[in-house]
């Protein structure tokens, strides 16, 4: 066997996955998973674990895989984490975990996140449920909202034996797992709803069509309905846009909105109803995992697809994995270019973009290499369709109707890093609304400090 390299994982071809919204990537079978985990080195002072934001036990579920004790391993797992089969699919593995892997110093890191989706995979398949707490412990706390941070909080308070709602806005749960993240990298029915069940099944109840500022307050919550903390994960759902000429043009998305009728309210079905912009000739401003989402969207929707964006590839804050996935399906990459205008037709739809060639110049406070225009290099594209993705900031409704919650000037809510607490008592916070716009796998961090955060402060209590 050859320990060095990563037993591959198959995904769909290029050009067919292009034309559908299957997903792409296929996983491991169990001979390859277990062939995998034949490469881990055990390490007793395990690296990978530091890199986790939850914190999963890494080597111990890797070494139950190696001895084929599926159900064993995903117990393993659920101890730390509420959505392996979700990480195992969209977590920057190559910066966290797999980041760390002592394997990886000579060769190739162990595919700790294939591993990982194999064993939610199979527990799934195997009518494996995570276990409820034996006892109730008498305590109500509500959560707002259901994406990442909001399910994990939620998952390690039952456990706890907390009595847990969480309110959604949306008509679905499962936050930006639902309406952010395309079919093809994370399944819907297959995947996400049935992480919503698991959490379920811990005895968590979820009420959605409810917009906390505008149904109901947090401080109705907590004096009428008898909640004694409240978590809010509420994410960043307010789209940024760039502020040049043009941008009220028909034809010019957020890509929040485009991914959200596509993802949530099924565009690309044709049983189903939800008008969307199946442009031909479409640009996605911006380099991060959501400008690619909209991008591969775009592309399989029908449309020529162009990523526009400011700084050089090596600068893209995208997945690797994403940027190879849309490459090979054959989006096209202008780099180190930036719009200054969005060109609109007589009848007030996008029928262009003007845009300027950029350098990199010195570092920024980032550390990343700032662009600078080059004087005279302006071009025009010709396109019908714009999405920007610019990154998104959180929805001010939850901040304007609490009193006494702090925001920062980026009207993200202050939270403490380390249990989530709010300088509201009894109140606390994290994921996107408290970062701005970051990972899934960094919310569900939050969400779990924000758990242990609520259990200290209602014990004292």
């Amino acid at each position: 066997m050859d320990v060095l390299n990563k037993v591959p994982v198959r995904e769909q071809e290029p050009a067919v996955r292009a034309t559908n919204f299957e997903e792409v990537c296929l996983g491991y079978n169990e001979e390859e998973a277990v062939a995998e985990a034949g490469r881990c080195l055990n390490c007793k002072n395990a690296q990978c674990m530091k890199g986790c934001p939850v914190s999963i036990n890494i080597p111990a579920f890797i070494q139950e895989v190696k001895n084929r004790n599926f159900e064993k391993a995903y117990e393993i797992i659920s101890e730390s984490s509420a959505l392996p089969a979700v990480c195992g699919r969209v977590c920057p593995q190559e910066s966290q975990c797999e980041g760390k892997c002592i394997r990886g110093i000579k060769g190739e890191a162990v595919s700790i996140g294939k591993l990982e989706r194999f064993v939610a995979d199979w527990a799934r398949e195997n009518g494996i449920r995570p276990k409820k707490a034996e006892k109730m412990n008498g305590h109500k706390v509500a959560v707002i909202g259901s994406g990442p941070a909001g399910l994990t909080c939620a998952g390690d308070l039952a456990r706890l034996g907390y009595d847990v709602t969480i309110f959604e806005a949306l008509h679905e749960a499962g936050g930006v797992l639902i309406y952010g993240i395309p079919e093809f990298r994370l399944p819907k029915q297959k995947v996400v709803a049935k992480e919503v069940e698991n959490v379920k099944a811990l005895g968590v109840k979820i009420e959605t069509n409810v917009v906390i500022g505008k149904s109901t307050t947090i401080d109705e919550l907590m004096k009428e309905e008898g909640f004694e903390a409240v978590f809010i994960g509420s994410g960043a759902g307010l789209p940024r846009f760039m502020g040049i000429p043009g941008e009220q043009a028909n034809g010019v998305f957020s890509a929040n909105e485009f991914l959200t009728r596509n993802n949530l309210m099924k565009a690309f079905r044709e049983e189903y109803d939800t008008p969307i912009m199946k442009g031909k000739k479409v640009a996605v401003v911006g380099g991060g995992n959501v400008a690619m989402d909209a991008a591969r969207t775009a592309l399989r929707l029908g449309a020529e697809v162009h990523i526009v964006y400011r700084r050089s590839e090596e600068e893209l804050p995208a997945r690797v994995e994403e940027v190879h996935h849309a490459k090979e399906e054959g989006i096209i990459f202008d780099l180190l270019t930036n719009p200054t205008e969005i060109l609109v037709d007589d009848n007030g739809w996008v029928k262009g973009m003007t845009c300027i060639r950029m350098e990199l110049g010195e570092p920024d406070a980032s550390g990343r290499r700032s662009p600078v225009e080059i004087k005279g290099s302006e071009f025009d594209m010709e396109l019908d369709t714009v999405i920007m993705s610019l990154g998104t900031s959180p929805n001010p409704l939850i901040s304007s109707t609490t009193e006494g919650l702090e925001i920062n000037r980026r009207k993200c809510i202050v939270a403490d890093e380390e249990n989530g607490a709010t300088s509201k008592a009894a109140v606390f916070a994290g994921g996107d609304a408290v970062t701005g716009a970051a990972t899934v796998i960094l919310a569900m961090g939050a969400g779990k400090a924000a758990a242990k955060g609520i259990h200290e402060y209602l014990s004292e209590k």
